[in-house]
């Protein structure tokens, strides 16, 4: 079984590569209510690197580099047809703050991948796509937390 106290002090944090990542980041502020720790810019309105925190989570940024080393890891949705080989999940407080989060990812123009419904497994959920195609799911369930049955 493995050690959940996190004693090592590990963070896992996603990093997302966006082609117009100023947009990018006002989409997830707006959306999602993440708060930028830092933003670094880059030439011809690019940005070199990024951290948005929300909560006690953390993403980090940046404009598609496409001659970097990194670049050659990374495709982006649009490039591949859509399709994702990781996903983002994001874990709010409470339904109220699924169906608030639901509202402004419409509103701001998210794909709808899977409508927001109460999950079988407690808390409540919807998953789209952001600006650029990246697939988000948002949901209140906490895998942290005991969930009554």
């Amino acid at each position: 079984m493995p050690d959940t106290n996190n004693s090592n002090n590990s963070t896992l944090i996603p990093c997302i590569s966006y082609r117009d990542a100023p947009r990018a980041i006002d989409w997830l502020v707006e959306v999602f209510g993440f708060s930028p720790r830092m933003v670094v810019p880059g030439p011809d309105n690019t940005i070199l690197h990024a951290q948005l925190t929300l909560g006690g989570g953390m993403i980090m940024l940046g404009s598609l580099d496409k001659e970097g080393a990194y670049a050659k890891l990374m495709a982006q949705p649009a490039d591949i047809g859509g399709r994702q080989t990781q996903t983002t999940c994001l874990v709010v407080a409470s339904g109220d703050e699924v169906d608030a989060a639901y509202a402004r990812a419409l509103d701001a123009g998210a794909a709808l991948i899977i409508d927001i419904d109460d999950m079988d497994y407690g808390g409540r959920a919807f998953t789209c796509r952001d600006l650029e195609g990246h697939v988000w799911s948002v949901g209140s369930y906490d895998p942290w937390q005991a969930q009554e049955a």
